[in-house]
């Protein structure tokens, strides 16, 4: 091999050594820019969990940058992200996460949504949990046609607690 030899494959070696670098840093910024814009969406991902001085079990909830609750919970013993929505009549769980967590399909129910007229499916889940925060046997829907990742929390399981909102703050009690 002659030296314009070896300087040229240095110099292509080099190259790729730049593009992997470059790859490296643009992935570790993807990665931490997702974890920023997550934590703008569920500012709730870790919970401030307690006994309120009356002895009630007690969540402290901050909104996120869309005016919106969203928080880390659990149904049926399984992580699930909630959206809090007073204005839904029950528990509304999409379509492929009821599947994900093995909820059956029960009666057929017309529901109107935001985007009108709907059939979503009856089911109860066995318990329903935000932080410390628990409730047994709540009706809910299954609802194909939801496509978001968050179930909407709504008055089905709302309707037994009691909540607050302050500022940016909502503290529910049960």
């Amino acid at each position: 091999m002659n030296k314009r030899e070896e300087i040229r494959q240095q110099r292509r070696m080099g190259g790729v050594m730049q593009a992997l670098a470059w790859l490296v840093f643009l992935a570790l910024g993807l990665f931490f820019f997702s974890d920023v814009l997550d934590r703008q969406h569920n500012p709730n991902r870790t919970l401030q969990s307690g006994i309120a001085e009356d002895g009630r079990r007690e969540v402290v909830l901050q909104r996120n940058r869309m005016g919106h609750y969203v928080t880390a919970g659990r149904i049926d013993g399984e992580p699930v992200t909630f959206l809090l929505d007073t204005g839904a009549t029950g528990v509304a769980v999409p379509g492929a996460l009821a599947a994900r967590l093995g909820l059956r399909r029960g009666v057929p129910l017309a529901t109107q949504t935001a985007n009108g007229m709907s059939t979503s499916y009856a089911t109860r889940l066995d318990s329903v949990s935000v932080g410390s925060i628990e409730l047994r046997g709540v009706a809910a829907t299954i609802a194909p046609g939801m496509d978001m990742d968050e179930v909407l929390l709504g008055m089905s399981f709302l309707k037994h607690i009691e909540f607050t909102q302050r500022g940016d703050t909502l503290i529910l009690r049960q």
